[in-house]
C-alpha cells in the first residue's frame, strides 16, 4: 500500500470506527474474531478509495446491517479451491477469494442454500453437455457462448496458475454457475452484489436479464398479460422491501415471478427451488408432466409421470428417499399462491386452457414430428449429427422456439404469444418447411416421395386437426366451425 493510501485508510479506518462500524456494533449480529474484524475493516478502507460505488452499495445492504463485511464472504483457507494471497496482515499472509459460492453463504442462509442447490437454476450448468451448448460451440463459436449462453447458465470457473479465475469464466454470476468448491450457482445472479437485495430479486426486470428471448420469453410474456401490466401501474404498491413479503398481506397489486415460483402465502413458506411448484415441463420437445423425488443427500430429481415412483424409504441414484412431491402437489402449491387474488372457478378454467394447449401441441405436432424425425434417421433419410441437415434446424425451431413460446404463453396469460408467436408459427413452420424438407430428403435418397407419403399417412392422417393439409378447409369444415361458435355463444355469433 503507497504512503497516501496508508494516510487515506487512517482517516477512513477513523471515520468508519466512528460512524459505520460504531453503528453496526450496536445491532451486530454476526460475531466475529478480533483480526477478522481488523482485516473486514481494512478491506472496505482500501475499497473505499478504489471502489467507492461497490462500497456505498454494501452500506446499504442487510449485510452491513448485520456487521457482515467483504472479509466474511472473501476469506479462504490457504490450499483451498481459488484461495489466493492478498495482501499481508501483521506479517502473516491473507488469502481470500474472488469466487463466493452458495456453499459461502450457506454459513448464513443454509436452509435457502439446501432449496438452491436441487433446483432448476442450481443445474443450469448442465447446458455444457446440451444441444444448445453444441450449437452454440460449434455454430456460432466459443466467445459467444462465453459472453451469451454461459452469463445466464453458468459455467465452471477455471482457475489460472495463480489460483485466480480466468478471463474467460470469470466474471460470471450465471445460475448454474460450477464454482470451484463444488458447489452450483451464484446467489448474486438474482441478488445482485453488493447490496444483496430481496426486493431486487422480486422484480421481474431481474428474472428478465436470462428469461426473455426467442425460446424463453418469460419476461415478454410477463408484461403483455394482466399481471404485468398491473404490476407496471401500481408498483410503488408493491411494499418490495418488506421483510416477509406475504401476497395477498403485504401487497395485493400484482404478482411477481418470484411471487408465483419462490415468495410466501399465508400457506407456504418462502422457496429457493424455483421449480418447486412447475408441474409440466415446457423446455423439452415434447412436454411432460413432473413428478419430484428428493434424497437425504440433498438432491432433487424431477421424474416422468408417466414413470413408477420410488417411494419414501426407497434408494434412489444411491441414496433414501425422502420426500415424494407428485405433480398434482406441485400444482396444487402453485395454485395456492393463485388464491390470494382468484376464486377457485377462475383458477381451475385458467389450468384448463394452459392445459388444453400444451396437450394440442404435444398431439397435434410434437409428438408426431419427433416419432417421424425418428423414423427418418433410423432408416438412413438423415444423418446421426446434429444440424447438419434445414430439417433438423427447422425441426429445432418448431419445439426450441415456436413451441415454448406457445406453451409458455399459455401457462402465463400471454394470448399473442400462445397464437401469433407460438401456435400459428409452428403450424406456419411445419407445413410450409418442416413437410417439404422431408419430402426432399426422402426424394435425394430415394428418388420419390413415398416414404414421405407414407410417414405423413401414418402419424398426420390420424389426427383431426390435420385433416385440412389433406383435404383442403371445406365448407363442411368452415359449417362445423360454426356450428361449433353458434352452440357455445349463441345463432349468428360467426358471422
Amino acid at each position: 500500500m503507497n504512503p497516501r493510501r496508508i494516510a487515506l485508510a487512517g482517516v477512513i479506518l477513523g471515520l468508519c470506527s466512528l460512524l459505520s462500524f460504531g453503528a453496526l456494533a450496536a445491532d451486530a449480529k454476526v460475531k466475529k474474531s478480533a483480526t477478522d474484524i481488523a482485516i473486514g475493516k481494512e478491506c472496505v478502507a482500501c475499497h473505499m478509495d478504489d471502489n467507492p460505488g461497490l462500497v456505498g452499495e454494501w452500506k446499504k445492504s442487510s449485510h452491513a446491517k448485520q456487521n457482515v463485511d467483504c472479509y466474511d464472504c472473501h476469506k479462504a483457507t490457504e490450499g483451498t479451491p481459488g484461495a489466493y494471497k492478498h495482501r499481508e496482515y501483521k506479517g502473516k499472509p491473507n488469502f481470500i477469494t474472488t469466487v463466493v459460492s452458495p456453499k459461502v453463504c450457506a454459513t448464513c442462509h443454509a436452509k435457502e442454500v439446501d432449496q438452491q442447490q436441487p433446483s432448476h437454476h442450481a443445474l443450469g450448468g448442465q447446458i455444457l453437455a446440451s444441444l444448445d451448448n453444441i450449437m452454440g460451440e460449434v455454430i456460432g463459436g466459443p466467445a459467444a457462448v462465453t459472453a451469451g449462453c454461459l452469463q445466464c447458465h453458468g459455467s465452471k470457473v477455471a482457475l489460472d496458475a495463480n489460483n485466480r479465475p480466468t478471463p474467460q469464466t470469470w466474471p460470471n454470476t450465471g445460475i448454474g454457475r460450477i464454482n470451484p468448491d463444488g458447489s452450483l450457482g451464484s446467489c448474486s445472479a438474482c441478488h445482485s452484489r453488493h447490496r444483496f437485495s430481496a426486493a431486487q430479486a422480486r422484480e421481474p426486470d431481474t428474472c428478465g436479464k436470462c428469461h426473455l428471448g426467442p425460446d424463453h420469453p418469460q419476461k415478454e410474456i410477463y408484461e403483455e398479460s394482466k399481471h404485468g401490466i398491473a404490476f407496471a401501474a401500481h408498483k410503488e404498491e408493491m411494499n418490495l422491501k418488506s421483510k416477509k413479503w406475504v401476497v395477498g398481506k403485504d401487497y395485493t397489486a400484482a404478482p411477481t415471478c418470484a411471487t408465483c415460483h419462490m415468495s410466501a402465502t399465508e400457506r407456504q413458506e418462502v422457496t429457493h427451488d424455483v421449480g418447486e411448484r412447475i408441474s409440466w415441463t415446457l423446455r423439452p420437445a415434447v412436454s411432460v408432466k413432473l413428478n419430484m423425488v428428493r434424497t437425504d443427500d440433498k438432491k432433487a430429481y424431477d421424474l416422468p409421470a408417466s414413470i413408477a415412483l420410488p417411494q419414501v424409504g426407497d434408494t434412489y441414484k444411491g441414496a433414501k428417499v425422502v420426500e415424494v412431491v407428485t405433480w398434482e402437489k406441485r400444482r396444487k402449491a402453485m395454485q395456492d399462491v393463485c388464491t390470494a387474488c382468484h376464486t377457485k372457478r377462475q383458477i381451475e378454467g385458467h389450468y384448463k386452457q394452459f392445459d388444453d394447449v400444451v396437450e394440442l401441441y404435444n398431439d397435434k405436432f410434437a409428438k408426431p414430428i419427433a416419432a417421424m424425425m425418428g423414423e427418418l434417421t433410423a432408416k438412413g433419410y438423415l444423418t446421426s449429427a446434429p444440424f447438419d441437415e434445414k430439417i433438423e434446424w427447422t425441426w429445432w425451431e418448431i419445439w426450441h422456439h415456436e413451441g415454448r413460446r406457445a406453451r409458455h404463453g399459455a401457462a402465463m396469460m400471454g394470448p399473442d404469444y400462445t397464437w401469433w408467436n407460438g401456435i400459428y408459427q409452428v403450424a406456419q413452420r411445419t407445413y410450409f418447411e418442416w413437410i417439404p424438407q422431408m419430402r426432399e430428403a426422402v426424394r435425394k435418397k430415394d428418388g420419390n416421395e413415398a416414404f414421405a407419403d407414407a410417414l405423413l399417412q401414418k402419424y398426420f392422417k390420424p389426427i383431426e386437426g390435420h385433416d385440412w393439409y389433406f383435404n383442403g378447409i371445406s365448407k363442411d369444415a368452415i359449417e362445423k366451425v360454426r356450428q361449433g361458435y353458434e352452440d357455445r355463444y349463441g345463432k349468428g355469433a360467426l358471422k
